[in-house]
């Protein structure tokens, strides 16, 4: 027996809520449930009266009230309760329906979990959802995964609720990504790439405001004119607001100067950066992004070390000085060697975030649409920007592109900036101005571009101390020498 729900979502926290309320206002009837009922009674009462709800009190009531085959959405916290509740509602559906994780869940509990549910004769879709609670409301980016034969079934929702682009914006931001757990490994190198985006773009307001001197409202006018042009971003758009916003405890100090520099993190860029390193693909922007909030965290201890640690201003000498503010020019140019060095790195952070997909579709033999995943982030999502069009189009090309930096509009890109660049990150350095994310992005460039790295004698090193062996630029094969040997003798 079924009911004439046309979806079913489980967990009503603010995502949760805000979904279902995105759904049933595309024309879909939708039950809800959560273990806290009061949550029920309070969006049925509130937010969803007189709308085409059901509310539900009980796993067994929630299941029966959604037709078949069922479309039943859990935005739990992801876990040990993801799995707990899965346990729960096996036994209550009936062969076809369909289970979908839309919570933050690592992509190896995904892979897992699609085999447990499809052996127990239902389908499973584990799918990143990006975009916030404002983007939950009114359009998300949807990276579905798992189960090929549940896409026919949920396709035309899903759509219809994502986020839309395109010049008619018809485009929705959702499309079939892949099986097992491939959706949810494109949300998190999604979340990845947003990890790089934030840290970059908070190096370059230290930059602006210690090294270029702007204030609060410069920095706004600055913001707002980076995003008018190829920054142009959701990130870019909100730190462009959030230096005009004031205090709202009072006073008419700016509310930026009064948060504490401490960060935050709930993991998804830590996986990127483990599974890049099991993969052996240097996703070093996302890896550096992680540290700086670890960084940030340690508050007490940077207190500590303020008090007793110098740096240039303290022991550079008044010509040093001098010539490390000649290097970052007048006020204007400095502005635009930080636009150029932010454009550049980020390019290098999505070229970093595509390298991992590709190996891990590789690995994994989900056969990824780069394209479409670039497609997906276009809107609705925390990093939807501009540029994602270009590397659409790059992918569409050459749906072989090894990496985003060998295709022409980016590598004029970063030909166009690579002066400014190079000049920011020496500045800072001289000056120092910690710029972890802008500085590893251009290693990263550098390392990429080179065709001789000091590798050799990193090998040359392992061969020595443990017979490592190493491969030879002249002769096939690997070759193993006996270095205490061959070395020139101590006297």
């Amino acid at each position: 027996m079924s009911g004439d729900c046309d979806f079913g979502l489980m967990g009503l926290a603010v995502m949760g809520e805000n979904l279902a309320l995105n759904v049933e206002s595309r024309g879909y009837k939708v039950a809800v449930y959560n273990r806290t009922t009061s949550k029920v009674d309070d969006l049925i009462e509130g937010r969803a009266k007189g709308k085409n709800f059901v509310g539900t009190h009980t796993v067994e009531e929630f299941v029966k009230s959604v037709k078949r085959p069922r479309k039943l959405m859990m935005l739990v916290k992801a876990g040990p309760a993801v799995d707990a509740i899965i346990d729960q509602l096996i036994p209550l559906c009936d062969p076809g329906d369909i289970i979908i994780d839309g919570g933050n869940t690592l992509y190896s509990d995904t892979e897992r979990r699609t085999k447990l549910v499809e052996e127990a004769g239902l389908l499973y879709v584990g799918c990143g959802v990006s975009g916030g609670e404002e983007g939950a409301l009114k359009g998300p980016s949807m990276m579905p995964g798992g189960s090929k034969e549940a896409w026919p079934h949920i396709k035309e929702m899903f759509q219809a609720v994502s986020a839309k682009v395109g010049p008619n914006n018809d485009i929705p931001c959702c499309e079939w990504v892949g099986p097992r757990g491939a959706g949810h490994y494109v949300k998190m190198v999604h979340n990845g790439i947003e990890y790089g985006d934030m840290q970059l773009i908070c190096e370059a307001y230290q930059l602006l405001r210690e090294v270029g001197g702007l204030n609060n409202e410069e920095l706004y006018d600055v913001f707002a004119e980076w995003n008018e042009g190829e920054l142009q971003s959701y990130l870019i758009e909100i730190t462009r607001d959030i230096f005009s916003a004031k205090d709202d405890q009072g006073g008419d100090a700016f509310l930026v100067d009064k948060i504490l520099d401490v960060a935050g993190a709930k993991g998804t860029g830590k996986w990127m950066s483990q599974l890049a390193l099991d993969l052996g693909v240097p996703s070093t922007l996302v890896t550096t992004a992680v540290f700086a909030r670890g960084l940030s965290a340690q508050k007490e201890a940077r207190v500590r070390a303020s008090k007793t640690l110098n740096g240039p201003s303290e022991s550079m000498n008044p010509e040093m000085r001098a010539a490390a503010m000649k290097l970052v020019g007048d006020r204007a140019d400095f502005v635009e060697s930080v636009r150029h060095a932010l454009y550049a790195s980020k390019i290098v952070s999505y070229a970093q975030g595509f390298v991992q997909l590709q190996a891990a579709s590789a690995e994994h033999d989900w056969g990824l649409d780069y394209g479409n995943a670039a497609l997906l982030w276009r809107g609705g999502c925390i990093i939807r920007a501009q540029f994602l069009d270009r590397i659409k189009d790059a992918f569409e090309a050459d749906s072989n592109l090894e990496n985003l930096l060998l295709h022409p509009f980016f590598k004029k890109a970063i030909e166009d900036a690579q002066a400014a660049w190079r000049t920011v990150v020496a500045s800072a350095a001289i000056l120092g101005i910690p710029v972890p994310a802008f500085s590893t992005a251009l290693n990263y460039y550098d390392g990429y571009r080179l065709e001789r790295l000091p590798a050799n004698l990193l090998q040359a090193q392992r061969d020595y101390f443990g017979a490592h062996t190493y491969q030879r630029v002249d002769k096939d094969g690997w070759f193993h020498s006996e270095w205490l040997d061959l070395r020139k003798q101590p006297k």
